[in-house]
């Protein structure tokens, strides 16, 4: 639902009955992971996707459904098996091809949850829309709703909302008491610390304390986009801010050399700065969602820079250069004590081999090694192989993605042009 928030949120101010459908599980080679959102408001408008087209026909009549009834409902859309032959006698192995379902083999869970003026739903609909204004404005707050629990379906509980906010605490309940409101905040706060979406097994309590069945919840995580930080304002420089904008980061270009480092060179930057870049980066620390991309190929900016950058938790550390320019790179870098599990590290050259030659190459380079490294994959081709598309899948056969039983145990190139002049030294 969060991924709609700006739109949303409209809806939302505009008084518009609606009702979102959300992927909450998925297995196999599924198109779209939990928290893919289709919403249909009470005119017909539709916005969003859960499955790339495969089903989105028949979560449009589900969320027309939730609507038409006020209460939620749930769905699991398999595969679909092809057309018959038709040289084949008829018999029970044959396939509908009319069938609703992935063409892909995976399967996907879908809850559609109306959210509307009705009394029954007003104070679901405030909690949902709070939800909504936070990550329309690029705050950070997370939203829990029940997916699955005892009996089927889990009574009163299902799509109820939680809204987690990062101090720990809460608006709205899910429906089963305080305890089973306690422990499914304490599992979002630890989501949203590591800026993921997934279900979460949960103990639901009682009225004694003590632990009743537990349920499954679908945590929605909302964060500000995670930061790219380009050092060096070079031609190679402008076609990563580009891309990193697509990806959606939020992108910072440093340099030391003010003559370049200006916003009419990095119009679509989000920052331009004219620092050293080792200064900046100490002032403005890396997080476990940052990007760092070095492409200043100078090793008076590179070895202070990357010395400080390979100590800190940051999510990628890449860097220009030829292989030449690397190993020199390295042995300036163990001068400085660095060990060989921190430089480990580093990729530099930065990118996948692609056979990149101009900056938007280089920067279509660049770009898939960062999306690689999210997503931990192997950066090989997909024709021929046989590893799965989607990382986060469970193999085909599977009964689905297993929720996480404890999310605060689970949290957790090209060579460019030779620089200008540089500046005088860091003070």
């Amino acid at each position: 639902m969060l991924e709609l928030a700006a739109e949303l949120h409209r809806w939302c101010e505009q008084g518009r009955d609606f009702a979102v459908a959300t992927v909450v599980a998925v297995g196999g080679s599924a198109p779209r992971q939990p928290g893919a959102a289709l919403a249909v408001d009470s005119g017909g408008a539709a916005l969003g996707s859960v499955s790339g087209g495969c089903v989105e026909g028949a979560v449009y009549e589900l969320c027309r459904t939730a609507l038409e009834t006020g209460r939620p409902v749930t769905e699991r859309f398999g595969y679909a098996d092809p057309a018959p032959d038709p040289d084949a006698p008829p018999g029970p192995a044959d396939g509908d091809p009319f069938a609703v379902g992935l063409t892909c083999g995976g399967t996907v869970e879908v809850l559609a949850v109306p959210v509307t003026a009705h009394p029954r739903g007003r104070a679901d609909r405030a909690t949902v829309a709070e939800a909504l204004a936070t990550a329309a404005a690029g705050g950070t707050a997370a939203l829990v709703r029940v997916v699955a629990g005892p009996g089927e379906p889990p009574g009163e509980l299902l799509g109820r909302p939680l809204l987690v906010r990062p101090d720990g605490t809460v608006s709205g309940g899910l429906g089963g008491g305080t305890e089973l409101d306690r422990a499914a905040a304490a599992e979002a706060r630890a989501l949203l610390a590591a800026g993921r979406t997934a279900t979460v097994g949960v103990g639901a309590g009682t009225a004694d304390g003590r632990c009743g069945q537990p349920v499954t919840v679908l945590v929605e995580s909302s964060v500000p986009p995670p930061r790219l930080l380009v050092y060096g304002a070079v031609d190679f420089a402008a076609a990563l801010v580009r891309m990193g904008r697509f990806l959606g980061y939020r992108v910072t270009v440093c340099d030391a050399r003010p003559v370049f480092a200006t916003p009419a060179r990095f119009p679509e930057a989000d920052e331009v700065v004219a620092d050293w870049p080792h200064r900046h980066l100490a002032a403005h620390a890396p997080d476990a969602r940052t990007a760092v991309c070095v492409l200043t190929h100078d090793p008076k900016f590179d070895v202070p820079l990357l010395e400080l950058a390979l100590r800190q938790p940051a999510a990628y550390i890449g860097a220009m250069g030829s292989r030449r320019t690397h190993a020199d790179r390295l042995a300036r870098l163990r001068r400085t004590g660095l060990t060989e599990g921190e430089l480990a590290r580093l990729r530099s050259p930065i990118g996948l081999d692609l056979g990149a030659r101009t900056p938007e190459e280089t920067a279509v380079s660049i770009a898939a090694e960062l999306v690689a490294a999210r997503h931990g994959g192997s950066g090989a081709p997909l024709t021929g192989g046989e590893l799965p598309i989607h990382h986060d899948s469970v193999p085909r056969g599977g009964a689905g993605p297993r929720p996480v039983r404890n999310a605060r145990a689970a949290a957790g190139g090209a060579t460019p042009p030779a620089p200008a002049p540089a500046p005088s030294p860091a003070p």
